[in-house]
């Protein structure tokens, strides 16, 4: 009885509704609908951008992709016109894959928000979109810490390694270091390696990274899960020139 009272009222209400609706000219009559079902014309709304936006992350995560690199440097300087011709250059071989830059991501523990990007990265390495990684110090020992980045002397071909060890441009650290509750490090955690290239001194560190104050390393960090070792190599390359 009680369900036939609601459907009623509810059925009052609709007519009613539909009634004043007709009786309204034009503007009126969207001033109306606003009033009335402006919560639900915004849950709609959103829900298909939310909807949209999945079923477009789903569509370019199909599409064949050759790299994906995170920049995050020291300074405020647009890099993009480097990234642009290093890109042109990749490509020009013929072989299928998009090359996706991410230049907008930032990471600063002094930040404090700080938490979020450590989400942002965690969740972009994890899911496979980050291939190598152009950073400073923060961002670097958060990689570290999360063990994400490929042992360098292992991975990268021999007259590369060479190279690098001769110019003094690998860095040796420990990873899977974690602070736990207590604040407290367990070095047994730690596995020592080569996990960054120091591009101090090259021609995109003169370029990008030069500042007023006392001027902080980048490192290029190659992700241990990637995919597309060999366009890293590629960058990497690109990025040591003097």
């Amino acid at each position: 009885m009680k369900k036939n009272r609601k459907n009623s009222y509810l059925v009052q209400d609709i007519k009613r509704n539909w009634n004043t609706f007709k009786s309204l000219n034009g503007k009126k009559r969207l001033e109306f609908i606003w009033d009335y079902y402006k919560w639900r014309i915004i849950v709609i709304t959103f829900s298909i951008i939310v909807i949209c936006t999945f079923v477009h992350m789903l569509y370019e995560g199909q599409k064949p992709c050759r790299l994906q690199a995170c920049v995050v440097l020291n300074t405020e300087d647009n890099c993009s016109k480097w990234f642009d011709k290093f890109t042109e250059e990749l490509v020009s071989d013929g072989k299928p894959g998009k090359v996706d830059i991410n230049l907008d991501q930032p990471f600063d523990y002094d930040n404090k928000y700080y938490y979020v990007q450590e989400l942002e990265v965690m969740t972009t390495v994890s899911s496979m979109r980050m291939d190598i990684a152009i950073c400073g110090k923060d961002m670097y020992s958060y990689l570290l810490a999360l063990n994400a980045c490929m042992p360098l002397d292992k991975s990268l071909p021999d007259d590369l390694v060479d190279f690098l060890s001769d110019n003094n441009k690998l860095i040796y650290d420990t990873a899977n270091l974690k602070i736990d509750k207590n604040g407290n490090v367990n070095p047994e955690d730690g596995i020592d390696g080569y996990y960054a290239v120091d591009l101090s001194e090259t021609e995109f560190d003169n370029l990008y990274n030069q500042t007023e104050d006392t001027k902080e390393p980048l490192y290029a960090v190659i992700i241990s899960n990637t995919q597309h070792l060999e366009d890293c190599i590629k960058l990497l390359r690109a990025l040591l020139m003097p």
